[in-house]
C-alpha cells in the first residue's frame, strides 16, 4: 500500500521562506558572512530519545554537518549472553529495544529451534504472531505520541496512550509484564493465555482501526504538521539502501522490503496484510508509514485470534536446552526494522557467540546525510521521524 494522502505542500515552499539549500548557497558564495559554531544536542534524554549525542556544526540557522555520537549506554549484551544459558537469555535480549521487548525475543528462539530441530505447535505459532503484532502497535503508538509532542502538539500523546493501555492490558494479562515480557520459550510459550485475553486483545486492536481517521485528522491532515514535515529530511531510496536502513524509515523511502512478507517466518504467510510504503522519503512519509503499519498489524492480530487453533503451546523440548554444534542466522521484522541474530553453538548450554544486528544502529547511521544543510529548526522533526531506541544501538 503506497501513500495516497494529499501532502498539500509537497512542491511549494512556505510563503516567502527560503529553504536551507538557498541559505547554504548564499553562505558558500560569500554573500552572507557567518561563522560556524559547534552545538552539542544531547545526550539529555528528552531531546534525543535517549542518551544520544549529536555534534552539530551550524552556520547561522543551517546545519552544516551533524555527527551522531553513541556509546553512552553500552551494555554489552552480545558478551553477557555467553555467561547465561538459553532460558536466561530470553529476559536479557528483551531489554535491547525496550519498546519492542517481545519482538526482541523471537529471532533468538527461532535460531535455537532451528539448531535443535524443535517443531513449534500451531497454537504457539499463532499466539506468537498475535503478541508480536500487539507489541508492534504499542511501539508505533509511542513514536506517534512523541513525534507529535516534539512538533508542539500534545493531544496526539493522549490519543496514543489511550489505545496503548487497552493493548498493554491484554499483554499484561498473559505475561505479567509491561515492557520486558520474557514470555517466549524454546519450543513455544511459557504458558497458555488466560481467559479474557482474546476479547481484550480484539477490543484494543479494533479501536485502533476504528479511530485511524481521528489520528489522521490530528496530524496528517494538519496544515502546520505538513509545513514541518513535507520535503523535510529527505532520505533518497539509494541512500537508504547504502546505509542498510530498514523498517518504517526504509519503507518511507519507497523500499517495500518487509521480512514478514519477503522471507516469512512463524505463520506470517497465512495472513493477509499490506506492506505500507511512500515515495518521497521525507518526515511526512516516514510518519505516514508508521501510522498505517499500526492498522496492518491490527488486522494480523484479528486474523490470528479468529483463526486460533487449539492444542498445546509447547513442543517437545528436552529438560536441558542444549543446542548442538553449529551456526545459524535468523532475521525478523522488528518494530523498528530488520533484527538479525547470528547464533554460534559449540554444543554447550550457553551460546559460544551471539552477534546481533539491530535496526536502530543502521537507521541512525543515515542521519548525517539527512541532516546536512537543513535548518536547525527542522533538526528535532528529523530526529523524531528517525524512529530509534538507544538501547537498540548500545547493545
Amino acid at each position: 500500500m503506497a501513500v495516497t494522502e494529499d501532502r498539500g505542500l509537497a512542491d511549494t515552499n512556505i510563503d516567502g521562506v527560503r529553504d536551507s539549500s538557498d541559505v547554504a548557497a548564499e553562505v558558500s558564495s560569500g554573500k552572507l558572512m557567518t561563522e560556524e559554531m559547534i552545538l552539542n544536542v544531547g545526550p539529555q534524554h528528552p531531546a534525543t530519545h535517549g542518551v544520544f549525542r549529536l555534534l552539530a556544526t551550524i552556520d547561522g540557522e543551517v546545519l552544516v554537518d551533524a555527527d551522531p555520537i553513541i556509546g553512552y549506554m553500552h551494555r554489552g549484551y552480545e558478551k553477557l549472553v555467553e555467561a547465561r544459558d538459553y532460558r536466561q537469555i530470553t529476559n536479557l535480549v528483551s531489554r535491547m529495544d525496550w519498546l519492542s521487548g517481545i519482538n526482541n525475543e523471537i529471532p533468538l528462539h527461532i535460531a535455537l529451534e532451528t539448531l535443535m530441530e524443535i517443531e513449534v505447535p500451531p497454537r504457539a505459532q499463532y499466539l506468537r504472531v498475535a503478541m508480536l503484532e500487539m507489541n508492534r502497535i504499542i511501539n508505533h503508538l509511542m513514536f506517534f505520541a512523541s513525534f507529535g509532542a516534539e512538533l508542539g502538539a500534545i493531544t496526539p500523546a493522549f490519543y496514543a496512550f489511550r489505545e496503548r493501555e487497552d493493548i498493554q492490558f491484554a499483554l499484561e494479562m498473559a505475561t505479567g509484564g509491561r515492557m520486558h515480557f520474557g514470555f517466549f520459550r524454546p519450543g513455544g510459550l511459557k504458558e497458555d493465555v488466560p481467559r479474557g485475553f482474546f476479547a481484550q486483545a480484539l477490543k484494543g486492536v479494533r479501536q485502533v482501526i476504528d479511530r485511524l481517521p481521528d489520528y489522521e485528522n490530528l496530524l496528517i491532515g494538519n496544515e502546520i504538521f505538513k509545513q514541518r514535515t513535507v520535503n523535510v529530511g529527505v532520505l533518497p531510496t539509494d541512500v537508504a539502501y547504502n546505509y542498510g536502513v530498514s523498517g518504517p524509515i526504509a519503507r518511507g523511502s519507497d523500499i517495500t522490503f518487509d521480512v514478514r512478507k519477503d522471507e516469512p517466518y512463524l505463520v506470517y504467510d497465512q495472513f493477509d496484510f499490506d506492506v505500507c510504503s511512500a515515495p518521497h522519503g521525507d518526515c511526512f512519509d516516514r510518519f505516514w508509514v508508521l501510522l498505517h503499519e499500526v492498522v496492518e498489524s491490527a488486522k494480523i492480530v484479528e486474523q490470528a485470534i479468529e483463526g486460533m487453533p487449539s492444542g498445546p503451546i509447547m513442543g517437545k523440548v528436552p529438560r536441558v536446552v542444549q543446542a548442538p554444534e553449529g551456526e545459524v542466522y535468523v532475521r525478523t521484522e522488528n518494530s523498528l526494522g530488520e533484527l538479525g541474530m547470528y547464533l554460534v553453538s559449540d554444543g554447550d548450554r550457553r551460546p559460544y557467540r551471539l552477534k546481533i544486528r539491530t535496526p536502530s544502529y543502521n537507521n541512525v547511521s543515515a542521519l548525517p546525510y539527512v541532516l546536512k544543510n537543513t535548518f536547525v529548526a527542522d533538526m528535532i522533526a528529523i530526529l523524531g521521524s528517525f524512529f530509534f531506541v538507544l538501547g537498540d544501538i548500545d547493545r
